[in-house]
């Protein structure tokens, strides 16, 4: 990637992902949990599940959704529209459309779909990561200018027993009962801000103040 390239990448994703989020997000975190944090805004692309019970973009099978059947029609008709584009330029960029990355595996009714069933409404999620504890915060929008964003909400907790493991390096959480969640974060600014938490070979660098 060229330095004009990087710096193109950069102003589109502090326009995605304006700054003022995160902080808003880290002194919430930190002030309920008396902890250093992480905080990575996720990916807003769909997530693909892999469970039985669970369609593929993670409704109840035995449900049927109006709502859903129009914006997976929509969704198809865009999807259409990327590939012909794709097919026209060479292909291979875009991928395949129609496929959504598989993103949550595990048995029927598997503990990751707790924190599932919150991020698919979620419109701005972040994860966030203390040394006992893990989150799932939805800030709303992130494109909108912070100072009027409504506060961040917390719309899911992991800790004890029962909470995923985390391997920042993979970027997956495990549950007891083996099924997981990959998770994508939102841009290469996400994945540099998580990469200075790191060190060689699986030491994390827990830093910021605690309230």
């Amino acid at each position: 990637m060229s330095a004009l390239q990087g710096r193109a990448e950069a102003t589109r994703d502090k326009a995605l992902v304006r700054p003022g989020f995160r902080e808003r997000v880290e002194q919430l975190m930190r002030a309920q949990w008396h902890e250093p944090v992480i905080v990575l805004r996720l990916g807003d692309d769909d997530l693909g599940f892999d469970v039985p019970g669970r369609r593929q973009d993670g409704t109840v099978k035995e449900k049927r959704l109006v709502r859903r059947f129009f914006w997976n029609t929509l969704r198809g008709i865009g999807a259409a529209a990327l590939y012909v584009l794709s097919l026209a330029h060479g292909g291979g960029e875009l991928g395949n459309p129609f496929r959504r990355a598989v993103r949550f595996t595990g048995p029927a009714n598997a503990m990751a779909l707790d924190l599932a069933d919150k991020l698919l409404p979620a419109k701005g999620p972040w994860l966030v990561f203390s040394p006992t504890r893990i989150a799932l915060v939805d800030t709303g929008p992130t494109f909108h200018d912070p100072a009027d964003a409504p506060p961040p909400l917390v719309v899911w907790q992991g800790h004890g027993p029962h909470a995923p493991q985390v391997n920042f390096r993979q970027r997956t959480l495990t549950w007891p009962d083996g099924s997981a969640f990959s998770f994508p974060l939102h841009s290469r600014t996400e994945d540099q801000h998580l990469r200075k938490h790191l060190e060689f070979p699986d030491t994390i660098r827990w830093s910021g103040p605690t309230q």
